[in-house]
């Protein structure tokens, strides 16, 4: 055994570094991977944040979260088009983050979005837009309104 030792030490050796670097190399991967989710979590927020205080910035959104508005009598107007098609964009961004596992999935997201696509403005208009969305997110928008999705 004493032989086998001092003729092989340095192949031994060898191998226990590389299986030293392979370990800290995956902890290292591990940690660089949960500071990235978390990173682009807070980029996701930040868009976010930046998006919903478009309504309190342009007086003509006024209607979009009001659950009474009356479309039949006044007709969605073009700022509100297109701050929807900005929300269902950004909700599509986030939701193929979330789905490629780049990013944590908050737990009230589905409870939001059928929130949202419940009020009058944004539902006509997601049953306008939801065309020329990727199916996968249409579908997970429509479980959603449903109450189907859950937390994945």
């Amino acid at each position: 055994m004493g032989e086998w030792i001092s003729a092989n030490w340095f192949t031994g050796l060898s191998a226990i570094g590389i299986i030293g670097s392979l370990v800290f190399t995956a902890v290292s991967f591990r940690s660089e991977t949960k500071t990235r989710r978390v990173a682009n979590l807070l980029t996701l927020t930040h868009n976010h944040r930046e998006l919903w205080s478009e309504l309190f910035r342009n007086p003509n959104l006024a209607r979009v979260l009001d659950p009474t508005a009356d479309l039949s009598e006044h007709p969605i107007i073009r700022d509100e088009t297109i701050y929807i098609n900005l929300v269902i964009q950004h909700l599509g961004s986030a939701y193929q983050a979330m789905k490629s596992g780049l990013v944590i999935k908050p737990e009230g997201v589905s409870r939001d979005v059928r929130s949202f696509f419940s009020l009058p403005i944004p539902k006509a208009l997601w049953e306008k837009m939801k065309v020329f969305q990727n199916d996968d997110f249409v579908e997970f928008v429509e479980r959603c309104q449903s109450g189907t999705e859950t937390h994945r």
